[in-house]
């Protein structure tokens, strides 16, 4: 028995759950302490208004997941990671337990952009039983799915946060591989950005460009025309045309640790679970490395 044990926690939960089975779940009257469904958009400053979207229609039974209350306020950087017990409280306070089957979606666009940040987050914090809308609610609404505006009232739960570090990358422990070359650095952000030929959108003080030795892999990359995350076979082969190994270790980075978790959800498509995400990413690199270690195409007259 105990060797079967062993087995099943080798298999990996599903990162992916269906519209199809979302809809099922909730017309089943299934959404409760045992299942819960977050609604994780964000978007830039004067364009969309992400809780108030939220408020006119989401996901029937689903509750707003603010990733500007969730993270560490203290930090000069961008969207850093919160403290197990601030996680652990705002979660629980969304009916949250370390039981519970959480599925995260997003409005966005492309069917998917902030959702995988929290996917990790839960992940990071210790928590295995976590799947991403395939679709989002972009799908979930050009479907013909059930929305409301009906704002969920989820009783409490209490949620214990364990820290996975191996999930997590420092910018020392970034800056000790640039030596010892131990992990492979993927760059989710879009190549022009990478490169330094296009600026860094909404940024004060932070020009584009890239850490010395890094890969480019555009996260919009991952994502079919129709906002899907693609097949494991094609995530497979664009890992293989960009020479990465999914076998030997990997930090996903970008410029706040956002888009990067749509690598380490890629790889985990494929089988590979312990991508680690840089969380200060470019907006702490670019504000601390020596500037030898970073590439740039950009010109500060441009500015």
């Amino acid at each position: 028995m105990r060797r079967a044990e062993t087995m099943v926690h080798q298999v990996l939960y599903r990162a992916l759950v269906s519209t199809k089975w979302l809809a099922e779940s909730v017309r089943a009257g299934k959404l409760g302490p045992g299942l819960r469904v977050l609604d994780a958009s964000w978007y830039s400053p004067g364009t969309r208004e992400a809780r108030k979207e939220y408020l006119e229609r989401h996901v029937p039974g689903a509750s707003f997941f603010d990733i500007e209350e969730c993270r560490n306020t203290a930090s000069p950087y961008e969207m850093m990671l919160p403290s197990e017990a601030h996680f652990a409280d705002y979660v629980g306070r969304l009916g949250i337990s370390n039981q519970t089957h959480v599925v995260v979606y997003d409005g966005d666009n492309l069917g998917c952009f902030y959702a995988p940040r929290v996917w990790w987050m839960f992940r990071v914090f210790g928590h295995r039983t976590v799947s991403v809308l395939n679709g989002g609610f972009r799908n979930w609404l050009k479907e013909g799915h059930p929305v409301t505006s009906e704002p969920s009232r989820p009783e409490p739960a209490v949620f214990k946060a364990t820290l996975d570090r191996s999930l997590l990358k420092t910018y020392e422990q970034v800056l000790e591989n640039l030596e010892s070359k131990r992990f492979q650095l993927v760059d989710s952000r879009s190549q022009g950005r990478y490169l330094g030929t296009e600026p860094e959108p909404d940024a004060v003080g932070l020009d584009p460009g890239h850490i010395r030795g890094s890969v480019n892999m555009p996260f919009m990359d991952f994502l079919t025309a129709d906002g899907f995350e693609k097949s494991p076979e094609e995530l497979r082969a664009m890992f293989e045309a960009k020479k990465v190994n999914l076998a030997q270790p990997l930090i996903a980075m970008c410029r706040k640790g956002v888009t990067a978790c749509h690598i380490a959800l890629a790889a985990y498509l494929c089988g590979k679970p312990d991508v680690a995400v840089y969380d200060g990413s470019w907006s702490e690199w670019f504000r601390r490395a020596p500037p030898e270690t970073r590439v740039s195409q950009w010109k500060r007259e441009k500015a």
